[in-house]
């Protein structure tokens, strides 16, 4: 007899995470946690010449990890330029002034990993008509 039969254990609950895309100032983050709170992990996808101009730096509590699955992003950190190519990583506090953009002509994937302020900034939708103030 096996013991999952002697102590009676359900069934582990189905692992695939079925979150839905959130879109943001035409870039999608595809949710791949559904755990509230904590860690969370986002796959990004910037469309080619995203934010084409935007030196506009945020801040916010936080730490961000991000890792360039293919094409190119631009990031703006404090005062410096980096440009981020496929199979690159960053890590920063994002107490740190930063921007993200996609200046180029193909389309970029990311792969981001931020804690619980950090999320809110990245997904926190604008109302309607009002620019968003991350």
């Amino acid at each position: 007899m096996a013991l999952d039969e002697l102590v009676d254990v359900p069934a582990p609950a189905d692992p695939r995470v079925h979150g839905h895309p959130i879109e943001r100032d035409g870039m999608t983050m595809v949710p791949l946690t559904r755990q509230a709170g904590g860690l969370q992990a986002y796959k990004q996808l910037f469309p080619p010449r995203w934010q084409v101009g935007n030196t506009e730096q945020k801040v916010h509590d936080g730490y961000e990890w991000l890792y360039v699955l293919s094409g190119h992003i631009r990031l703006l950190l404090g005062g410096r330029d980096f440009v981020l190519a496929r199979g690159e990583v960053v890590e920063f506090d994002t107490r740190v002034p930063h921007a993200f953009s996609n200046p180029f002509a193909e389309p970029a994937e990311t792969l981001i990993l931020v804690g619980p302020q950090g999320e809110r900034m990245h997904v926190r939708a604008s109302p309607a008509g009002r620019p968003s103030s991350r």
